[in-house]
This record gives C-alpha cells, sequence and structure tokens, in this order.
C-alpha cells in the first residue's frame, strides 16, 4: 500500500463507498475506498502544506510522486489528484497535469471535482485550451472542457459565438449529452437572449434538447414566464 493510499484507506467508510458506487456505475465497486468528498479536500489541502508543494515546480516531493504515478488504482486516488490539481497556482504547470491526467479520468465525479482556482487569472489562453479539450473524442476531455466553458464564460466574458462549441458536440455518451444539456440550462439562466434561439431552432439533438429544457424549468434562475415558454418547446 502506498503512502497516500494509506492516508485515504484511513478515512475509510464503507457503507459510503457503497453509496458512491452506486452513483458513479462506470467503476467497479471494489475500487472504491469510501472517503468523503470534504475529507478528501481538507487532505489535499493539508498534504499541499505539508510537503511545502511548490506548484510551480515539479519538485521530488510526496505530492508530484504522486501524481506522476498514474494510473492510479482506487476511484478515491483520481479525487485526490483532481483535487491536487485545482490546488495548483502556475497556469501552464496546471494545464500539463490536467493534460496528463484527463486519459486516465474514467467518470464523472472525477472529472467534474477539477477546478483549478488558476484558471480564472488565464482567460485568453484558457479558452485556446477549452476549445481543445471539448473537441476531443474522450468523454471526459470533453466533458471537462465543456464544464470549464461553462464556469468561465458565461458571465462577464461571456460571447455567442460560444454556444457553437457545445451545440458541436453531438456524441452519443450519457455523460457529454448530459454535460450539453447542462450547459445550455445554465446559459438560458444566464445568457437567455443568446441561447434561446438554439432551443427556438432546435439545434441540439432531440435528447439533449429535452433535457435542456427539463433542467432548465427545475432552475430558480428562469422566471416562470419563460418556464411556460420552454415547456412549448419540448419535443
Amino acid at each position: 500500500m502506498t503512502e497516500f493510499q494509506k492516508k485515504l484507506f484511513d478515512l475509510r467508510d464503507v457503507e459510503y463507498a457503497a453509496f458512491q458506487a452506486k452513483l458513479t456505475p462506470t467503476v467497479p465497486a471494489e475500487l472504491f475506498i469510501g472517503v468523503r468528498v470534504p475529507q478528501v479536500r481538507t487532505l489535499a489541502k493539508e498534504l499541499v502544506k505539508s510537503s511545502q508543494y511548490k506548484p510551480t515546480k515539479f519538485a521530488q516531493t510526496a505530492v508530484s510522486k504522486f501524481l506522476s504515478q498514474l494510473p492510479h488504482k482506487y476511484y478515491d486516488e483520481n479525487m485526490l489528484h483532481g483535487l491536487l490539481i485545482s490546488e495548483m497556482e502556475d497556469f501552464d504547470t496546471c494545464v500539463a497535469a490536467v493534460d496528463d491526467f484527463l486519459p486516465f479520468v474514467d467518470n464523472w465525479a472525477v472529472c467534474d471535482i477539477m477546478s483549478p482556482k488558476v484558471f480564472k487569472k488565464h482567460k485568453p489562453e484558457l479558452l485556446k485550451k477549452i476549445r481543445e479539450w471539448a473537441g476531443s473524442n474522450d468523454v471526459y476531455t470533453c466533458r471537462f472542457g465543456l464544464e470549464m466553458l461553462m464556469k468561465y464564460f458565461l458571465d462577464a466574458d461571456f460571447k455567442p459565438e460560444y454556444l457553437k462549441l457545445p451545440a458541436a458536440a453531438r456524441g452519443e455518451d450519457y455523460y457529454v449529452k448530459m454535460m450539453v444539456a447542462w450547459f445550455f440550462a445554465t446559459a438560458l439562466a444566464k445568457q437567455w437572449t443568446a441561447t434561446i434561439p438554439y432551443i427556438e431552432k432546435q439545434k441540439l439533438a432531440l435528447w439533449t434538447h429535452n433535457k435542456a429544457i427539463q433542467k432548465a424549468v427545475e432552475s430558480y434562475r428562469i422566471t416562470d414566464s419563460q418556464k411556460d415558454y420552454l415547456r412549448s418547446l419540448k419535443k
């Protein structure tokens, strides 16, 4: 057992492992240690602090060694990996770590846990990478790219042209389709005028079209009149 595996097993909750396995069917049940996300998040912060980890360098610290030991065996190790990446302070180093890790991401939870803080300080460079990730044929690389677009480019930095990227994602995988639906539901809440034509003109695949409407109607950020109109557009 590796050093970090031991740390995770020390936090193990067997019942929670069974619960996680049900939510993440793409991962075999025996690969869940059962560490709750807040505990993994706390562990990540402690490891960064205790090892005096310098995110601008890949020094041979315990953390950097762990990040280089791919693939990991356990789901919880991948969650920890994603959270350690999220703590990186140098953009280029962080992007390199994301690119190294994405080919080994095999479920939605690990994909979605990655939220590098440094990204918000480097929007132009990030957008270039988002286009690359979102255009990937790999399910979770594509999902990650679309999620970053949704997080960082639907507010002050929004441009209507950005909607073309998720609209072009026509893969049949459930986790890509769900991210596209989530994206458009969020875009309807934040950028209604630019987004509603995609629904009116049925620019999305049928399943995604209806799921985006469903998720938007469930949102408290959509007005009642908007919800009524969206319901009328369901196919």
